[in-house]
């Protein structure tokens, strides 16, 4: 840890250790310092799970990285702890500590044993990378040109609820209607029907990307996205039904990370029996859109996944669209709360013009008023828009 007097630069095992080595406790905070961590083009952060003294007993015997993180939850004598994991740091290393105490006298005597900066859970990502650009950055900001794009994953709880269709109208609006930069993924490699929504055929880039992590750059991506219209790309791929395939959690963070750099919106049409797998993918800064429809097996699953994926954070939250409402079979919408617990954010009734349209892809179903209007409301929800000022009662009857 830096104190006064001491020489701030690399020792020759910092320059082969990583940038940064962070140890925390829970998939939230984990979440928040990867994508600020990626924001800065950091690719070699190792993450582990553990606290203070989990980061203590590894750096015994392991050189120090420029940057750590380590989480004091739940560690009695926290700054005790601080200070032997000083005596095992290499002097020029900054810590950021991380914990589930507001405490100003262990705030004050955590910089007193020389960390760089204390958070309080939850952490708030700007918060993060403002710390993060001081030490790594010497203090500045990124370009403009370097923010990152706003990920969203779209799951439906259980099959032919209509997520695809959600997902890809939603990619479509926002590239088409607001002219922003929006890339789709469909992680279902081998029966996703996000390319039919655009008339398009898969390519095999997705799964190039996996297997190749470290293929993929720029040139990757422009060669291997489907480019669907001027501000919307695709990522696909249909894979033989012989080869399995199985999604490594590093990989899909690595490719995510590079998309949001490209794009304004990263939408992912994530099947749910990928999903599962992919827990810690779920707990990065996200809006994750849970689809049902109004049945009986929707209720239960959906109250499921709510558990699985656990309550909202600072940067992490999910929404519910419950989609086909008033269909046939489906239960009143109030006894679906009651089976639920709670109201769904968006509702799109059911109307028969959507589940034609649907089988025919966006350039049908984006003719429909019923599903628009629905999208519409969780579009603004993404963009932060209002639904604009309220109009005066002369402008409504005369205008």
């Amino acid at each position: 840890m830096d104190t006064p007097g001491q020489d701030p630069g690399l020792t020759h095992a910092q320059e082969a250790a990583p940038v940064a080595t962070v140890f925390v406790s829970d998939q939230d905070s984990e979440g928040v310092i990867r994508q600020s961590l990626s924001d800065l083009g950091i690719d070699d952060a190792e993450f582990k799970k553990g606290t203070v003294e989990t980061a203590t007993a590894y750096l015994a015997t392991q050189p120090s990285p420029r940057l750590l993180f380590v989480d004091l939850s739940g560690v009695d004598d926290p700054v005790v702890h601080i200070y032997e994991l000083a005596d095992r740091c290499e002097p020029s290393v900054s810590v950021v500590v991380i914990g589930d105490r507001n405490d100003i006298i262990l705030y004050r005597d955590l910089k007193n044993a020389g960390v760089s900066e204390y958070f309080f859970k939850p952490l708030i990502i700007d918060a993060v990378k403002a710390t993060r650009n001081r030490i790594l950055n010497d203090g500045r900001e990124h370009s403009p040109s370097q923010r990152t794009g706003k990920l969203v994953f779209v799951i439906g709880v259980r099959g032919g609820v209509g997520a695809t269709t959600i997902a890809a109208n939603a990619a479509w609006y926002l590239a088409e209607k607001k002219q922003r930069w929006v890339m789709l993924v469909d992680l279902d490699l081998h029966n996703g029907d996000a390319a039919l929504q655009f008339d398009s055929t898969p390519g095999h880039a997705l799964s190039e990307a996996f297997e190749k992590p470290e293929r993929v750059d720029r040139l990757f991506l422009e060669r291997g996205t489907i480019h669907v219209r001027e501000r919307l790309d695709l990522l696909a791929s249909l894979e033989p039904l012989s080869e399995s395939t199985t999604l490594a959690e590093g990989a899909v963070l690595s490719l995510l990370g590079k998309l949001l750099h490209r794009y304004r919106f990263v939408f992912v049409d994530l099947p749910s029996i990928v999903a599962l797998g992919l827990a810690q993918v779920l707990h990065q800064p996200s809006v994750c859109v849970l689809v049902s429809d109004a049945s009986l097996a929707s209720a239960r699953e959906l109250s499921r996944w709510r558990e699985w994926i656990g309550p909202n954070s600072a940067e992490r939250r999910t929404l519910h669209v419950l989609n086909m409402n008033g269909a046939d079979g489906a239960l009143p919408q109030a006894e679906f709360i009651r089976a639920v617990g709670q109201a769904p954010d968006i509702i799109i009734p059911y109307d028969r013009d959507i589940a034609i349209a649907s089988k025919f892809g966006v350039k049908a179903t984006r003719k429909c008023a019923v599903l628009n209007r629905g999208l519409a409301r969780l579009l603004r929800d993404f963009t932060g828009e209002t639904d604009g000022p309220t109009r005066s009662i002369f402008s409504r009857i005369f205008g």
